[in-house]
């Protein structure tokens, strides 16, 4: 979904199902833009959607009833639009197990 690299930055972010249809979007900051939530340069982050709520997510990022998320993901949602996808999952109200790490 992202690979993106400014200088020492890099920032990545992937999106997979697994095996009971759980949508997960994981993300990987490395670099000195990390500062603000890592001191030594790292942060990753790791959310997942529910498989009873990917289909709310395929209606909200466009998609039709039945269409594969990361096929919708993917068709638009990918490099700069990434950032609009984590935002719609924050104001979306779908519940969104997260977990972030940064050292």
């Amino acid at each position: 979904m992202r690979d993106e690299h400014q200088g020492a930055d890099h920032r990545h972010l992937t999106a997979y199902v697994d095996d009971q249809g759980r949508l997960h979007v994981d993300g990987h900051d490395l670099g000195p833009g990390t500062a603000p939530v890592s001191a030594d340069g790292e942060y990753e982050w790791f959310q997942t959607i529910a498989a009873a709520d990917v289909p709310r997510l395929v209606e909200l990022l466009g998609g039709a009833p039945g269409d594969d998320v990361l096929e919708v993901i993917e068709r638009g949602w990918t490099g700069g639009r990434s950032y609009d996808l984590e935002a719609l999952l924050r104001g979306s109200g779908i519940p969104v197990e997260r977990f972030a790490w940064g050292g």
